[in-house]
């Protein structure tokens, strides 16, 4: 086997532009490849858009140190290694971090009029010096470095920039970050309601208390209405509202690079689980980018990762600090700007995704309308029997994928997205300037910008299966980030409402106030309809009292009509194959919600004092999957 060695001690200050060899050539001269393997990747690179040495080392036929070697050679330029010897942090002011990210360089050298920039594809450069250096009067030699690396020395010149500008990505005026963490404003506003509802408790209890029941109702109405309404949506039209042709659509003739962004914080177990069911995807690794994402000082996750094997395809983005700021959608801001993909994804750690969704992703984008933005696959659980609360939140989830969303789709409403399983057009995602970093619900606030801007979601029936919290703080922990979160967009969307009907038109503008607040002020008006089980053990009821036993029984009939029908969606929705050991268990749900209205609670109270934290959900806790199988090393069926 050949050397493909070679060192250049003394750079010249020039580059000499001569003919060279093509890589695959080079790899076939020294041996590493033979013609019909460097042919066979030929072919595969007209339909992939791709290098041909991430193609052939995506079929294993050479690794990433012979491939830049052969680079080497190729553009006869010297290899350095930014980790061992990195630039110093004057070099920063030669370019900015935008150019940088953009062209994937970073500064290394500067001797007199002399700029050596580090490059993974130096095949490139003729465009950098045009678009990045054309009015800079410097020579441009260009230094060869691991992708990863130039990655690393980007952060470690322009961190703290680009960590600034990913917590405040989004235009003020459509985030919450505004606000003043426990601001004045929030807490005269609850010292005020409370203490009004309290004083009107004492004066007129009995009417006190039916005026809060109607409430109570006319949020369930809002809710109950939404949700008849997609369930005979659903019913009539189907589960998939987009797919305008039954039979998948043809491949396109040459598919583009997908980034899939997982952020990670303080995870132990869950890498190795991951890498085993990614590994699984079909999409051609050449076109994949896996980005993880950690936090700096997550110690815990960065030696779990350091402890793992990473495939090619796989990158590591660490965040570094900035301000007291930690959540998942400003890492997102952050990691966004080192993906490669035209299409950017989001999965969660503990996420395993059908083998061909990226596949079945980027053929819907390319037969899809240009003002389709994001594709949101179905989520599902691969440990809905660990126990009741599991069986409980896989039924609520089976609802809302496979019923209420497809509903809403249906009837022209604006989706909330979900937090994972999320794809995007790299374009239109950052023209929308990526996701609001204080919203603890990123996904659904972005889900109602996305339609504000005139832009479309798509569901697509393909599944990510996920792990289901099972305990119950836990559940009450997610369940109040969830509904703070919903709190926040509806107040962030609500601030201008006229102009939101404008851009959305009245009937999205109700669906808007359904889906976000009545979904949260039903949680908390809750407990004033469990009352009206009070007749049943002998107790009479204040409704009965201030407007009669007729209206207390209507009353008591439609909040048991709205029961019925939630308990017949979850029916319809586990009535296939895979879940219909949940049927017996759709009864239990009532006493299930009851956990909502404590999540409520605590929502309500970090609303106001703490809106911007970020209560995370512990991943890898659920060993095995519904059919036993150990769901750290492999994807359920």
């Amino acid at each position: 086997m050949s050397n493909l060695g070679l060192e250049l001690k003394s750079p010249k200050p020039a580059r000499v532009r001569g003919r060279y060899r093509p890589l695959g050539r080079i790899l076939v001269d020294a041996g590493l490849i033979d013609q019909a393997a460097l042919v066979h990747a030929l072919e595969a690179q007209q339909t992939l858009d791709a290098p041909l040495g991430d193609i052939l080392v995506a079929q294993g036929l050479v690794s990433r140190s012979e491939v830049t070697k052969a680079l080497v050679l190729q553009h006869q330029i010297q290899q350095v290694d930014l980790d061992t010897d990195p630039p110093k942090a004057t070099l920063a002011r030669h370019l900015t971090a935008e150019e940088c990210l953009r062209h994937k360089i970073v500064p290394w050298r500067r001797l007199g009029k002399t700029l050596f920039l580090a490059t993974s594809r130096p095949d490139r450069l003729s465009e950098i010096e045009g678009e990045a250096f054309g009015d800079v009067d410097l020579d441009i030699v260009p230094v060869l470095a691991e992708p990863a690396q130039i990655d690393r020395r980007i952060t470690a010149l322009y961190g703290p920039v680009l960590a600034r500008r990913a917590a405040s990505r989004v235009p003020a005026d459509q985030s919450c970050r505004t606000w003043r963490i426990a601001g004045p404003g929030r807490r005269l506003w609850a010292c005020t309601v409370g203490g009004a509802a309290a004083l009107l408790f004492i004066a007129l209890p009995a009417w006190t208390f039916t005026a809060f029941v109607a409430l109570a109702l006319c949020c369930s109405a809002m809710i109950m209405t939404l949700r008849l309404s997609s369930f005979v949506a659903r019913c009539l039209w189907g589960n998939t509202p987009h797919a305008s042709d039954p039979a998948p659509p043809p491949v396109p003739a040459r598919r583009p690079k997908v980034s899939v962004l997982v952020p990670l914080l303080h995870e132990e177990e869950i890498a190795g689980a991951l890498i085993a069911r990614l590994g699984q995807l079909t999409y051609p690794k050449a076109l994949l980018q896996v980005v993880l994402v950690l936090e700096e000082g997550d110690q815990m996750t960065r030696d779990t990762i350091a402890r793992t094997r990473l495939p090619f395809w796989f990158d590591v983005i660490e965040v570094p600090q900035a301000g007291k700021l930690r959540t998942k959608p400003r890492a997102l801001n952050y990691a966004l700007d080192f993906c490669n993909g035209s299409i950017i994804g989001v999965w969660d750690a503990e996420d395993a995704p059908e083998v061909d969704q990226l596949d079945r992703v980027v053929q819907h984008f390319e037969h899809a309308p240009p003002n389709v933005a994001c594709v949101q696959g179905v989520l599902d659980y691969y440990n809905a029997r660990t126990n009741w609360i599991s069986r409980c939140f896989a039924l609520e989830y089976a609802s809302w994928w496979r019923v209420i969303l497809p509903g809403v789709a249906h009837l022209g409403l604006i989706i909330p997205l979900g937090g994972t399983t999320l794809f995007f057009r790299r374009p239109i995602l950052e023209k929308l300037c990526g996701w609001d970093s204080h919203n603890v619900t990123e996904d659904a606030d972005l889900g109602v910008r996305l339609a504000r801007h005139g832009y479309r979601t798509d569901l697509l029936p393909t599944v990510t299966y996920e792990e289901a919290n099972f305990r119950a703080w836990p559940w009450i922990k997610q369940r109040s980030r969830w509904l703070k979160g919903f709190l926040i967009t509806w107040v962030v969307h609500s601030r201008a409402p006229l102009q939101l009907i404008r851009d959305v038109g009245i009937i999205r503008f109700l669906g808007v106030q359904t889906l976000f607040l009545a979904t949260f002020c039903q949680f908390i008006f809750a407990p004033f309809l469990w009352t009206f089980c009070l007749p049943l053990f002998g107790a009479s009821h204040p409704v009965e009292t201030t407007l009669g036993p007729e209206a207390f029984y209507s009353l008591f009939g439609f909040f048991v009509f709205a029961e019925i029908l939630s308990i017949a969606i979850a029916m319809t929705a586990v009535s296939g194959s895979q879940h219909r050991h949940l049927i017996p268990w759709a009864i239990t749900l009532p006493f299930y919600f009851i956990l909502g209205s404590f999540a409520a609670y605590k929502a309500l109270y970090e609303f106001v004092v703490m809106p911007f934290y970020w209560d995370k959900t512990e991943h890898g806790v659920s060993h095995k999957s519904d059919n036993g199988m150990q769901t750290r090393s492999a994807r359920p069926p």
